[in-house]
């Protein structure tokens, strides 16, 4: 089966525009020769209306996942901050050997995430993950030498939240609409791009300017869709706000911890 997402977005965009103006030509073409208005104005609101059902389902769909990888970011930050105030506590030289690798975790998870689908972000997800072991260790290494084990309790509880939420932010930039919702999608667009040029063939009072508009209109929402579906590869983007923040206030921590 045809998977979309082994596709770019410009390449995405190119074949879907040819194949739905290609399809309202086609229709028109077809209309001009052709009989039986009534049964094909009954069909074409049929299939627009079908083509609005699938659009608002699958805009859902999108929009939940989307805002399901915004609310990862800020749990994922909130996670790292609260385990960078919490390393405050520890002794030296564990403090900053901790603050330094939780700086360098925390661009790390930067990087991977503004490379997403890449060789790029399997690097990062490596490194993260190799930090993360270097931080439990350091983690063990307090917990063999603290004797109250209040604070180092604390950090331990804390990190361990960050370790698990990065599973949690991978597996929602991943969490995608399935293909074959997408292809659908396209499908009726195209089957109703087909209908209304060939409406328009038959009544030659229709113009066929309407029917491209709106061919074109309900183009871009599919392509809004597949845009919001695909974070890092288009110009909808999560905003990694809370973890450049939690970034600048590790660094200010480590400059403050000698």
């Amino acid at each position: 089966m045809l998977d979309l997402y082994n596709y770019s977005l410009p390449t995405i965009f190119l074949i879907g525009l040819v194949a739905i103006l290609a399809a309202i030509e086609l229709g028109h073409w077809l209309g001009a020769g052709g009989e039986g208005g009534g049964n094909v104005s009954t069909l074409e609101g049929a299939v627009i209306g079908l083509l609005a059902l699938i659009l608002g389902f699958t805009f859902a769909m999108a929009l939940s996942r989307f805002e399901a990888r915004r609310d990862a970011v800020l749990q994922e930050a909130n996670a790292i901050g609260t385990t960078a105030l919490r390393a405050r506590l520890l002794p030296e030289p564990h403090r900053k050997e901790i603050l330094g690798l939780l700086g360098d975790y925390v661009n790390t998870r930067l990087d991977g995430v503004q490379r997403p689908a890449t060789r790029g972000e399997q690097a990062a997800i490596e490194k993260s993950n190799a930090l993360q072991e270097r931080l439990w260790q350091e983690a063990m290494a307090v917990a063999a030498a603290d004797n109250a084990m209040m604070p180092t309790g604390l950090f331990i509880q804390s990190l361990n939240e960050t370790i698990d939420d990065q599973a949690k932010r991978l597996a929602a930039l991943r969490n995608r609409v399935p293909n074959i919702v997408l292809l659908t999608l396209f499908g009726i667009a195209v089957v109703a791009a087909a209908f209304a040029g060939y409406a328009s063939g038959l009544d030659t009072r229709r113009s066929r300017l309407p029917v491209l508009v709106m061919g074109l209109l309900v183009f871009t929402v599919i392509m809004l869709i597949v845009d919001l579906d695909r974070p890092g590869a288009g110009f909808i983007e999560v905003s990694q706000q809370p973890m450049i923040d939690t970034a600048a206030s590790i660094a200010s921590f480590s400059g403050n911890s000698h």
